[in-house]
């Protein structure tokens, strides 16, 4: 699995952290219309917290490991 580091704007709701858009090189704000699940995984599969987000039409896999924030290129 490839990952790239991304700039994500999010907020803490109950001390949840919720992306809400992902922020180009360009300063280019892309809406997370949806967060469908966030998850930790339990057999080592990857680090941190993996969400699945929809933005612009597509559905993507964001990675919060250690206050950083990855996306998943495919």
């Amino acid at each position: 699995m490839k990952t790239k580091e991304v700039k994500v704007e999010s907020t803490s709701v109950k001390s949840q952290i919720i992306p809400k858009a992902l922020i180009g090189k360009n300063g280019t704000r892309h809406e997370i219309t949806k967060v469908l699940f966030c998850v930790r995984s339990e057999n080592g599969e990857f680090e941190g917290l993996r969400y699945a987000v929809s933005f612009n039409g597509a559905e993507t896999y964001l990675y919060l490991i250690d206050r950083r924030w990855y996306v998943q290129v495919v």
